[in-house]
């Protein structure tokens, strides 16, 4: 068994310091090492596949600009009834990397003090160190993305379960945890 390096599981360190105008594809196909890793890293039930096909370019003066596809097959747990719950992934990669110390990676200013921010527009490009970029950590992190947080079984229902869900508003809801929030919203 190999020992792999604190970080990502899918790790994959690509030097970045001369892509070719073209732009170079990666792609990795995770091994059952690095599935159990990322089901554990993301409190998944398992990976059953995880493949990221990745085209890294260059981008303005000495930035990388990274596109692609990451694709799994995942099994969580269902929010409600604790069943397997089987799911894909697909995920569309897009970043632009910066090497730190970059102008391309300082905010933007509107006044001394107001940043601008455009929800619609893209991305502000992320900084890497040296002259390699993690395209795996990269892959992975579009995979955390994708991945539902609120996993459901075909069917699943809280109502029957002990914990029922408010009918209309204004209707109080039982069980545990609101049994718990309340007795807080009751302390002093």
């Amino acid at each position: 068994m190999t020992r792999r390096p604190a970080g990502s599981p899918v790790s994959y360190r690509v030097n970045v310091a001369r892509l070719p105008r073209s732009g170079l594809p990666v792609w990795l196909e995770a091994d059952a090492e690095q599935r159990r890793a990322l089901a554990a890293a993301h409190g998944l039930e398992s990976v059953e596949t995880f493949r990221f096909d990745l085209t890294l370019v260059p981008w303005k003066a000495q930035g990388v600009r990274v596109t692609g596809r990451v694709r799994a097959e995942i099994t969580q747990a269902c929010i409600v009834t604790l069943d397997p719950v089987s799911a894909v992934v697909d995920a569309a990669v897009e970043a632009a990397l910066v090497p730190e110390g970059s102008k391309l990676a300082a905010p933007r200013w509107a006044e001394p003090g107001e940043m601008i921010l455009d929800a619609e527009g893209p991305d502000a490009p992320e900084t890497f160190a040296g002259d390699s970029v993690d395209a795996g950590a990269l892959a992975e992190e579009f995979f955390a993305l994708a991945i539902d947080p609120y996993p459901r079984k075909a069917g699943a229902s809280i109502a029957g379960s002990g914990h029922e869900a408010p009918d209309e508003p204004g209707a109080e809801a039982h069980g545990p945890l609101y049994e718990k929030l309340r007795g807080l919203a009751r302390k002093p």
